[in-house]
C-alpha cells in the first residue's frame, strides 16, 4: 500500500491540521489520528507528520534520500516554531520536540520513540530560565540524553538505567521524582560520559542534527526485530513502513500539578462502560508505558485535580462517540492544562471485545450487523479458555494487576530467549520479568502467560498480553526478582527457573504449582452476538466428534451436525484392540468374521451414542480410513520385547503369538503409507470391515428410530479417486441397509458421500457427483497431495524456511491455498452440482475451523464447515463476517455500476 502512496505522493510532509482520519495509509495511525483530533478542535500539542511513503523510500535508498525531504521538513519545523512562539535550539526559550513512529496498523511499542529533543547544555539553562523550575529542566535534559542514547544511538537502555540506580542509591533516593537538581546534574555529567565511551563522540549538540538522526531511527525501527516479529504474528504486510509525527512537547514532568496517563473509553478487560486507565504525576509518557513506575489508578486524577478529570471525562466521550469504538487515549497534563497525544481504537481482552460491540450496537452506536464485523472470531477462541478453580486447594504466593484475563500454568523462565527456546521445545512457560519492553516480544509470543513485578494495567506486557488474548498480571511487588540468581522471592517462599506456577489473570494472584482449572462461563453478550452471527450466516457449521461427550459439546456451543466422525478412534480403545489385532491377523474368512462380530456391538453403540446427542441433526460417519498397520505394535518395539523374553527364557507360546504379530506387521508395512491399502481401498480388499460398520450405523439407527429419536447417519466413503471405487461402495452400504431394515422392520434412509481428499477426485467431481450425495473435502490430505508435502516432515524441517524466506504466505495447513487447492475444490464444487444440483457440499479439514479458509469457503458456495467442537464460535462468526462483507462488497459493486 505504502509503495503505491510514494508513487502518487508529491509531498513527504503534512502539517497536523492538513490531515483527517481518512489518510491512515499515508500518515500512519498516529498522524491521522493527531490530525483528526486537531480537526474537531480537541487540544493537541502541533505538530506535523513524514510520511509512510517516505520510510518505504528511504529504506529503500538510504541516507541518499534524506536529501530530497530536508528542506520540506525545515519548512514544517519553521511553520510549528511560528506557532508555538519558540525555535528549536534558542538557548534563552528552546522548542522541545517528540519523534514518534506511528504505522497505518497499530503495532504499540514494537517501533521508537524520542521525547525531549532539542535539549543541549545551554539551551537546558534557558529552558530553566523560562519556566523557573531547574529540576524540571535537568530532568527533561536526562530523559533526552538516555532516550536518544538508547534509540539512536544503540547504547543499551540498562546501562543508562544502572546508572541512574546508582546515583539513587548513593543518595538514598526511592524514586527517580525523589532526585534533586544537584544529583540529575550529576546522572546527566554521567551519561554524557556513557555516550562518548560508547560511541566514540561527544553527545550531539545541534538539534537539527538531533532531528535529522532521529528521523533515521524511527523509520529504521520499522525493521527492527521485534517489530519483525510482531509484523508476522499479526499478519501485517512488511512493506508499509511507519510515518514520523514530529509534535511540540507538553510536560507532565513540571511538578504536581502535572503528569500523565493512558486512559480506556471502556474497560478493556470486561467491555465495562467506565473510564479505565492509569495517571503518574510529574511524569512523562515513557514512565507509564515502560512500567519504571507504578502509576496510580485515573481516578486518583479525580480527587487530585477534579476541573482535569472531568475534561477527560468529556473528551474519552467524545472521541468514542466520534470513532464509533472503545478508544485508547495517551495524555499529559502540563501544570493543571490536558494535552491529548493520541487515540486509537484500544487493545481489549476477548470478553472486553465481545461486551463492547453487543453494547456499542444496543447503545445505538452500530447496528447489529457491524457489531458482528468488530469481534475477532480468534477471540472467541479465548474467550472459552478456562479458568483457575476457585475451589481448588492452592498455594497463594503474591497478588498484582490483573492486566489480562485467562489462566496460565508453567515452568517459571527469566528471560525472552528462553522462553522462546522452551516454547519451541512444547513446553509450557510463564515469562516473569521485572518489565517487559518490546524486545522481550519473542518471549511473550512463546509463553502461556507473562508475570512482572512492575509496571501497571497500561505499560507494555499489558497492552501486548491483552491483545494476544495472553493472560497476564502485571505490578505484583511482592515479588522481588533476582536475575541473576534466577529465582524470585514472595515472602519466605523462593522460587526458582523451572518450577511450576499457576496465575489467574482475572484475579492478578500468583499460586505455586500446578492448580485445576475450569471451564469458562458464556456470557449473555456473547450469546446474543452469537444469536446476530447465526441470522447473519450462510454456511451451515458443523462439528468434528468422535464420542457422544464430544458431540454434546459441540451442540453446547452451537454445531448443527457433525460434520466428521471418524470410526478409526473408536477402534483405538484398550480393550477393543485385541480384537482389532485379531481381526487384522485372522488368516480365513471365518477368523476375520468372527473378530468383526464382536466388535459390531462395540460400533453399534458407538453410533447410537453420537446419534443419539445429535438427535434431529445429521451425523456424517467415514467408514475406516488408516491403513491397518497402525492397529498393530511398533515393529521396533516388538522386536526389542520378543529379544528380551528369549533372553528371559519366557513361555514359548508367549514368543511365538509376538512372532506371528511381528511377521504379520512386517507383512503390512508400506514405504508409504499415506497414499497406500487404506480408505475406500481397503474396502474393496476386504468388504467385510464396511459391510460390518455399515451394519453397526443401521442397526443404531434402526433401535433410536423405533424409540422416537430422530437418528440421521450419513455414511462417507473416505479416499476415493475414481467413481467406480464409490459405485462398488455405494451398493455395499444401500445392500446393507436394505437388509437391516427387512430384519428391524423399519424404514431406514442415510445418504452416501464421499470425501474429497484425492486430487484426481475433485478433477473427476462431475463423474463422482453419479454416485455422490454428498461430498466432503478432506482439505487436510488435499493439500498434502496438491503440494506433494508429507505434512510431518514439511512441518519439521523446511517449512517453516518457507515461511520466513516468504516462499509461501501462510502455512498451508493453517489457512487454504486458495490458488491451489483452493482452484480443486471451486472446480469440484461447480463440476460437482453441474452433475447433481442438489448436491450438498462441505468441508471438514482443519480449515473448516479457520476464518480466512472459511469466507473462501463461503464465496465458493459449500454448504457447511466442520471444525473441532471448540473451533464452532469461531466458525459461526466467520461465516457471519463472510457473508456480510460478501454483501456489502455486492452492494458497492453495484453502486460503482
Amino acid at each position: 500500500m505504502a509503495r503505491e502512496a510514494a508513487g502518487a505522493a508529491r509531498r513527504w510532509t503534512y502539517a497536523f491540521e492538513e490531515g483527517r482520519a481518512g489518510m491512515r495509509e499515508l500518515l500512519g495511525g498516529k498522524g491521522a489520528s493527531l490530525a483528526e483530533m486537531t480537526a474537531i478542535g480537541l487540544p493537541v500539542p502541533p505538530g506535523f507528520t513524514i510520511t509512510t511513503a517516505a520510510c518505504v523510500e528511504y529504506l529503500r535508498r538510504g541516507e541518499a534520500f534524506l536529501g530530497e525531504i530536508e528542506a520540506e521538513v525545515e519548512e514544517r519545523l519553521r511553520e510549528l516554531e511560528g506557532k508555538v512562539g519558540r525555535r528549536l535550539g534558542d538557548p534563552d526559550d528552546p522548542l522541545l520536540v517528540s519523534v514518534r513512529s506511528g504505522a497505518a496498523i497499530s503495532m504499540p511499542g514494537m517501533m521508537d520513540t524520542v521525547l525531549n529533543l532539542g535539549l543541549g547544555d545551554r539551551s537546558v539553562e534557558g529552558l530553566a530560565r523560562r519556566t523557573g523550575d531547574l529540576r524540571f529542566a535537568r530532568d527533561s535534559y536526562r530523559r533526552f540524553i538516555q532516550m536518544f542514547g538508547d534509540v539512536v544511538l544503540g547504547i543499551e537502555h540498562d546501562r543508562f538505567e544502572d546508572i541512574l540506580a546508582e546515583v539513587k542509591a548513593r543518595r538514598g533516593a526511592r524514586l527517580d521524582t525523589d532526585l534533586d537538581a544537584e544529583a540529575l546534574a550529576d546522572v546527566i555529567e554521567r551519561y554524557r560520559r556513557l555516550v562518548r565511551e560508547a560511541t566514540g563522540r561527544p553527545f550531539p549538540e545541534d538539534p537539527r542534527e538531533q532531528l535529522g538522526l532521529a528521523i533515521q531511527a524511527v523509520f529504521r525501527s520499522w525493521n527492527n526485530e521485534r517489530a519483525v516479529v510482531y509484523r508476522r504474528l499479526h499478519r501485517i504486510p512488511d512493506d508499509l513502513g511507519t510515518a514520523v509525527n514530529v509534535q511540540a512537547m507538553v510536560f507532565g514532568n513540571r511538578g504536581p500539578t502535572s503528569g500523565t496517563g493512558v486512559v480506556f473509553t471502556r474497560d478493556p478487560n470486561t467491555g465495562e462502560p467506565v473510564l479505565y486507565g492509569e495517571y503518574l504525576p510529574n511524569a512523562q509518557g515513557e514512565d507509564v508505558v515502560a512500567g519504571i513506575r507504578t502509576p496510580l489508578p485515573v481516578g486518583e486524577l479525580k480527587a487530585r485535580q477534579p476541573e482535569t478529570y472531568a475534561e477527560l471525562e468529556r473528551t474519552a466521550g467524545l472521541l468514542e462517540r466520534h470513532y464509533r469504538d472503545m478508544q485508547d487515549i495517551e495524555f499529559t497534563v502540563e501544570e493543571g492544562r490536558l494535552y491529548l497525544l493520541q487515540a486509537r481504537s484500544g487493545k481489549r481482552a476477548p470478553r472486553a471485545a465481545v461486551r463492547i460491540a453487543h453494547d456499542l450496537a444496543a447503545e445505538g452506536v452500530l447496528t447489529k450487523e457491524e457489531a458482528v464485523l468488530r469481534v475477532d472470531p480468534e477471540d472467541v477462541v479465548r474467550l472459552l479458555h478456562r479458568n483457575v478453580d476457585r475451589e481448588a486447594p492452592k498455594t497463594l504466593l503474591a497478588r498484582g494487576l490483573p492486566a489480562s484475563p485467562g489462566a496460565a500454568t508453567g515452568e517459571v523462565v527469566f528471560d525472552a530467549d528462553t522462553a522462546a527456546r522452551l516454547g519451541a521445545e512444547g513446553r509450557s512457560v510463564i515469562l516473569v520479568r521485572p518489565q517487559t519492553t518490546p524486545d522481550d516480544i519473542h518471549g511473550i509470543v512463546a509463553a502461556a502467560g507473562v508475570l512482572t513485578s512492575r509496571g501497571g494495567m497500561t505499560c507494555h506486557a499489558a497492552i501486548v498480553a491483552r491483545g494476544m488474548g495472553k493472560p497476564c498480571i502485571v505490578g505484583c511487588e511482592a515479588l522481588a526478582i533476582d536475575l541473576a540468581a534466577r529465582a524470585f522471592r514472595a515472602g519466605e517462599r523462593v522460587v526458582r527457573e523451572g518450577e511450576v506456577i499457576t496465575f489467574d489473570g482475572a484475579l492478578g494472584e500468583v499460586y505455586l504449582g500446578p492448580v485445576p482449572t475450569v471451564e469458562p462461563e458464556l456470557t449473555p453478550e456473547f450469546r446474543d452476538l452469537m444469536r446476530w452471527a447465526d441470522e447473519a450466516r450462510r454456511l451451515g457449521v458443523h462439528a468434528n466428534a468422535d464420542t457422544p461427550e464430544d458431540a454434546r459439546r459441540a451442540r453446547e456451543l452451537g454445531a448443527e451436525g457433525i460434520g466428521l466422525c471418524r470410526t478409526e478412534h473408536m477402534f483405538m480403545a484398550a480393550d477393543r484392540v485385541p480384537i482389532v489385532q485379531a481381526m487384522i491377523m485372522a488368516e480365513t474368512a471365518e477368523e476375520r468374521a468372527e473378530a468383526l462380530a464382536a466388535l459390531l456391538p462395540m460400533q453399534e453403540g458407538d453410533f447410537e451414542g453420537i446419534l443419539r446427542a445429535m438427535a434431529g441433526y445429521p451425523v456424517t460417519i467415514r467408514l475406516l480410513d488408516p491403513p491397518l498397520h497402525e492397529f498393530l505394535p511398533d515393529t521396533e518395539e516388538l522386536s526389542r520385547r520378543i529379544a528380551e523374553l528369549k533372553a528371559q527364557g519366557a513361555d514359548p507360546a508367549e514368543i511365538a503369538r509376538r512372532e506371528e504379530i511381528l511377521r504379520k506387521a512386517r507383512a503390512l508395512r508400506e514405504a508409504n503409507p499415506m497414499l497406500g491399502h487404506r480408505g475406500v481401498r481397503l474396502g474393496i480388499t476386504m468388504p467385510e470391515i464396511y459391510e460390518m460398520q455399515a451394519r453397526a450405523i443401521f442397526q443404531a439407527q434402526a433401535r433410536l428410530l423405533r424409540e422416537g429419536v430422530d437418528a440421521r447417519p450419513e455414511v462417507m466413503i473416505p479416499l476415493v479417486g475414481h467413481v467406480r471405487e464409490l459405485a462398488e461402495m455405494r451398493r455395499l452400504v444401500e445392500r446393507v441397509r436394505a437388509e437391516v431394515s427387512r430384519e428391524t422392520g423399519v424404514e431406514l434412509s442415510a445418504p452416501v458421500g464421499t470425501m474429497i481428499e484425492v486430487p484426481r477426485a475433485a478433477l473427476t467431481a462431475g463423474e463422482i457427483a453419479r454416485e455422490a450425495e454428498f461430498f466432503s473435502f478432506g482439505t487436510n490430505d488435499l493439500t498434502q497431495m496438491t503440494f506433494g508435502f508429507s505434512r510431518d516432515d514439511a512441518e519439521a524441517k523446511f517449512l517453516h524456511h518457507y515461511l520466513h524466506e516468504k516462499i509461501l504466505p501462510e502455512n498451508p495447513f493453517a489457512v487454504v491455498d486458495v490458488q491451489g487447492v483452493g482452484e480443486l475444490v471451486r472446480m469440484a464444487v461447480e463440476a460437482g452440482r453441474r452433475t447433481r444440483p442438489d448436491l450438498v457440499v462441505g468441508v471438514c479439514g482443519e480449515h473448516g475451523g479457520d476464518p480466512r479458509s472459511i469466507a473462501f469457503f463461503h464465496e465458493v458456495g459449500l454448504d457447511y464447515v466442520s471444525c473441532s467442537p471448540f473451533r464452532v464460535p469461531i466458525a459461526r462468526l466467520a461465516a457471519a463476517q463472510a457473508a456480510l462483507r460478501g454483501a456489502r462488497e455486492r452492494e458497492a459493486a453495484g453502486a460503482a455500476g
